[in-house]
């Protein structure tokens, strides 16, 4: 490959999705992971991609919703040029109602869902139907949403390799030079390291665990239950999580913690109760100080910049933080929402 235009490091969702960005719009790229693809929190097994409530809107709603707009495009042209499944479908989320004021609060929002998210998705209480794959609900009612959609982490981070390599663009792992402007998506390590170079504490790891089922759900909706995602995957899989934990001895340990997210799922979908538990998962993920993710120029060094602080909506968030990200450091056009610049979390 002749010198790159642009160096990613960091091979999780953001540094991917950013590098198949640039690469895709004729960019020479090379982006660096000095472990594996997926070695931090984007090797995980959940892959939701649920949208905030339609209600108090902000910026960071909006760019989310303009994300999970794009993602449809975004993964399937990813498919195409790769050759490979990303696990992406669009199939809505299911969360119960459990008393009168919450059924009315879920009519609120409906109604704020109906203008902002552009008739393009809907936000509706539906009628329980009584059958198996669908939460239980002490009203009867569920809000149905039409906006959510699910990604196979994994089958995902595959398909974008070999997508940016499709493109010319150059996937190392290990070390190698950095050429260009240098864009850090290195997850925790990347917060860390933002943390010494400005003296400030702006993010930090949040440590989740997650659960993977063998139970064949694929084209169903998945679920949200208090909190707990129940995530039904394309490969006849569905994943159950997770925890936030912000103490933990071991940040890559399964514990009891793990165990009980089974106990709540088949509470809130008793269908699951005999599913094989396939894999159990713990891991860091990086959460700005802002709770947004964290884009733009690393502050003191030209010609870097920084797209972390993905936290629990990286995936959703991915497509968007890559336009944004590919505009800024290759086209000079600033379209970083003033909560995401890493200034923002100082």
């Amino acid at each position: 490959m002749t010198r790159p235009d642009l160096t990613v490091r960091g091979g999780g969702i953001f540094g991917l999705s950013v590098a198949w960005e640039a690469a895709r719009r004729g960019a020479r790229v090379r982006l660096i992971e000095t472990d594996r693809i997926g070695a931090g929190s984007s090797g995980g097994v959940v892959g939701a991609l649920a949208p905030h409530v339609p209600e108090n809107w902000n910026e960071k709603k909006a760019f989310q919703l303009e994300s999970l707009l794009m993602a449809g495009a975004f993964w399937a042209e990813v498919a195409t040029v790769s050759g490979l499944p990303t696990g992406y479908a669009r199939f809505g989320r299911l969360q119960p109602l459990d008393s009168a004021e919450a059924v009315a609060r879920a009519q609120d929002r409906a109604l704020e869902a109906r203008s902002l998210w552009q008739g393009r998705a809907e936000w509706q209480v539906v009628a329980a139907t009584g059958k198996g794959w669908e939460p239980a609900s002490p009203t009867g009612l569920l809000i149905h949403d039409t906006l959510s959609a699910r990604l196979h982490p994994r089958l995902a981070a595959l398909a974008l390799v070999q997508a940016i390599r499709a493109k010319g663009g150059e996937v190392v792992i290990g070390e190698a030079e950095a050429s260009g402007p240098v864009i850090w998506a290195t997850g925790l390590a990347g917060l860390l390291a933002l943390n010494d170079d400005l003296k400030r504490r702006v993010g930090a790891g949040v440590k989740g665990q997650a659960m993977l089922l063998a139970y064949d759900a694929s084209d169903l909706s998945q679920m949200q239950v208090d909190g707990l995602h129940i995530v039904p995957h394309a490969d006849g899989t569905v994943a159950i999580g997770s925890t936030s934990e912000n103490q933990w001895d071991d940040p890559i340990s399964v514990d009891a913690q793990c165990d009980a997210l089974l106990g709540r799922a088949i509470a809130a979908v008793p269908v699951l109760q005999d599913a094989r538990v396939m894999e159990r998962w713990a891991g860091l993920r990086p959460r700005a100080r802002s709770r947004a993710p964290m884009l733009g120029a690393w502050p003191g060094r030209p010609g870097q910049f920084v797209a972390n602080g993905g936290f629990k909506i990286g995936f959703g968030m991915a497509p968007k933080v890559a336009q944004v990200m590919v505009d800024l450091v290759l086209e000079g056009a600033d379209h970083v929402p003033c909560g995401f610049r890493v200034e923002a979390s100082l």
